[in-house]
């Protein structure tokens, strides 16, 4: 007597592949809108995360050499140095302001914040792409979901009949859509918060070293030999 085989093991393995190129129209176009905003997803994760770090280790450097220089022309001469640092384009704005008109420490914390504002903009390119993936995503896979559902009642009343292979490729279709939609919102969501936070603990520690950097130049005054002239963005 031969035993009877357990019903998974004739069963059809999940393919998502298979379920995508088996699609069909509005729901194939979602698919293809979901895979290429999961392929920007990890395409930002990489930009923001080299330059993160490349914003980050030339911010070290110029803050620990920063830490030695008390005066305000070796500081704007370390700056003009150590250009592709935050915080030396920061000196640097403050350092134009000094040159064209000598200012006090409330008016130089203005500028200094207008700088930070400038170095927050850059640190923040194709952030807002993150977030509009992330919260969009869901809602692009459900409008295919939805669509596939209609797709399979729209076949039950062709068909007139509600089996299994009449619905069932129109819903696997429709699911897909969903799944596809979490694939790229999730990683979009944790990338995002992930790379906000790093974003949010430099420009903290930008603004705090820009008040020292403040005083430094109200309360020395000016110089007449300092390069502010040569100083640029």
């Amino acid at each position: 007597m031969q035993l009877a085989q357990p019903a998974a093991a004739h069963g059809k393995a999940l393919d998502p592949l298979s379920l995508m190129l088996g699609s069909s129209g509005v729901v194939l176009v979602v698919l293809v809108i979901l895979i290429v905003a999961s392929a920007l997803v990890w395409l930002i994760w990489f930009l923001k995360f080299a330059q993160l770090r490349r914003l980050r280790s030339a911010e070290e450097l110029f803050e620990r050499a920063a830490e030695k220089l008390p005066r305000p022309a070796d500081l704007v001469s370390l700056a003009q140095r150590h250009a592709s640092a935050p915080g030396a384009r920061v000196v640097l704005a403050i350092a134009r302001r000094q040159q064209t008109q000598p200012a006090g420490a409330e008016l130089l914390t203005a500028v200094a914040r207008r700088a930070l504002a400038t170095e927050q903009q850059r640190a923040t390119v194709l952030m807002p792409t993150l977030s509009s993936i992330a919260s969009a995503s869901p809602f692009i896979g459900l409008f295919g979901t939805v669509w596939g559902i209609m797709d399979a009642f729209l076949r039950i009343g062709v068909e007139k009949s509600a089996s299994l292979p009449v619905v069932a490729p129109a819903i696997g279709e429709a699911l897909i859509a969903t799944a596809f939609g979490l694939v790229a919102a999730i990683p979009a969501t944790i990338g995002y918060n992930y790379v906000d936070k790093r974003i949010g603990d430099l420009v903290d520690e930008l603004t705090a070293s820009s008040e020292v950097w403040v005083a430094t130049f109200a309360g020395d005054g000016v110089e007449s030999s300092l390069p502010y002239a040569h100083a640029r963005r």
